[in-house]
């Protein structure tokens, strides 16, 4: 990194930690305050499905987790830091239906949660501080998200979002900004370098990478503020010399302006979210009229490239489901929605899922791929022995620019997912946070959530 490079880090760097200790929940826009409620709400019902999932339950039940403060959302209990951090991550990115940012071509909210609610649990801090943390963690993260380009088949869990997992745990310790900046740098410092394939395998693994970079995060704050980190390059070095490529200038450009949390999306559909405009398509396709599936000799699915890849015919686990396209075209064409468990294991054996799946064609086009970032399109056309259909979408549904999901929408999505009652409990610890005057003594409530699967 040549000097030039480095002072333009350095400033950069030094930027968003001011902005991210200046925070103040009360000084929030009306509008960005909701979505981070949204978000924290989202995050934490998907957190708490996952919790449920039988992955999870036997992942708790082998590692019999140790008494400690930090609680493990919907688990019955509470455990040290990294453990915590570790299984929260798991639990929040399993049934692939945490919030992203189509820009930040990730997911900040995840990173984020588990070292702030690691750290929320044990330090002196009023539900508004602990809030500021988790927004301003956001914004790191994904800001880090958008200067990061990874090079083709390095997987985003694990990698920039480590950022702003270090943004909040810093803030959580009341570092100042120069002590922050040292934080995010080492942050990055400690990245993963995660590939595609272990997802497409369907390998469990690939739901550890989050809460591993989340505690990352913290060990980075507790670094820097103990004097021993500082900002070295670390983010130019391995984001845009080892992993991919790196813009220094998306970390500050708009900094204040620009709000990155509300540019996210909320996911519908159980999946990757490189399947959710193939998923959508399929849904107008049936809903615009009938279709005999036994019909169907092929569907063609044109999409970017990178959502091309996931073309496997071959799901031997839940998570290698999720990030195959002809099996969320072809489970969606049947049921008509992607639900957490439409890749239980007797849906992905369905002989008639399976005959359908092989009929699935998917195809990278320029069109799609020359309307990134803003645009996540996909186009399915259907051919039966009565002809073709297609249905094209430019962004799935839930995409804070087409058809974004609000309040009541995740309201629906939660009680979907954990019962109404569950949702109910949750909602009201998020709103309630605000003028919590401790966020630990709300913050451990999380433990003993309950989920109705």
């Amino acid at each position: 990194m040549s000097e030039q490079t480095d002072e333009r880090y350095r400033e950069a760097v030094l930027a968003l930690a001011e902005h991210a200790v200046a925070v103040r929940w009360s000084e929030l826009r009306a509008d960005v305050a909701e979505r981070a409620l949204l978000v924290l709400f989202d995050t934490l019902g998907v957190a708490a499905a996952g919790a449920a999932t039988p992955e999870l339950v036997a992942l708790r039940t082998s590692w019999d987790p140790q008494p400690g403060p930090v609680p493990l959302i919907a688990g019955g209990r509470s455990t040290d830091e990294a453990t915590a951090c570790v299984l929260n991550g798991a639990a929040a990115c399993c049934l692939e239906l945490d919030e992203g940012s189509k820009y930040a071509r990730g997911h900040p909210s995840a990173h984020v949660l588990p070292a702030a609610l690691a750290l929320g649990a044990s330090v002196e801090a009023t539900g508004a501080q602990w809030l500021d943390a988790f927004v301003a963690g956001y914004e790191v993260a994904a800001r880090f998200g958008r200067a990061t380009t990874l090079r083709a088949g390095v997987h985003p869990h694990g990698t920039w979002g480590v950022a702003g997992a270090g943004a909040a745990a810093g803030c959580l310790l009341r570092l100042d900004s120069a002590r922050l900046a040292a934080a995010i740098d080492a942050a990055a410092a400690q990245s993963l370098a995660p590939h595609f394939s272990v997802a497409f395998n369907g390998s469990f693994v690939r739901n550890a990478w989050i809460g591993s970079a989340s505690f990352a995060g913290l060990t980075a704050a507790r670094l820097a503020g103990s004097g021993l980190a500082g900002v070295d390059g670390a983010a130019p070095a391995i984001f845009g010399e080892v992993l991919g490529e790196f813009d220094i200038g998306e970390l500050d450009r708009d900094l204040g302006e620009r709000v990155e949390i509300l540019s996210g999306y909320f996911k519908r559909h159980a999946a990757c979210a490189y399947t959710h405009p193939a998923a959508d398509a399929v849904q107008q396709l049936f809903e615009a009229g009938p279709i005999d599936r036994a019909a169907v000799s092929e569907v063609v699915v044109e999409t970017y490239p990178i959502a091309a890849t996931l073309d496997s015919k071959e799901w031997p686990t839940r998570l290698a489901a999720m990030f195959s396209i002809p099996y969320v075209v072809a489970e969606t064409a049947r049921t008509g929605e992607f639900g957490p468990r439409a890749t239980d294991e007797a849906r992905r054996l369905d002989p008639e899922t399976v005959a359908l799946a092989r009929r699935v064609v998917v195809r990278a086009t320029e069109e799609f791929e020359s309307r990134l970032p803003s645009e996540r399109g996909a186009r399915v056309t259907i051919s039966t022995s009565d002809g073709r259909r297609s249905a094209a979408v430019s962004n799935p549904i839930g995409d804070a620019d087409n058809a974004p999901l609000g309040s009541d929408e995740v309201r629906a999505k939660v009680a979907g997912l954990i019962g109404p009652s569950g949702a109910e409990q949750l909602e009201a610890l998020v709103r309630g946070l605000p003028e919590a005057s401790q966020a630990s003594a709300e913050l451990t409530k999380l433990a003993s959530l309950g989920v109705e699967r």
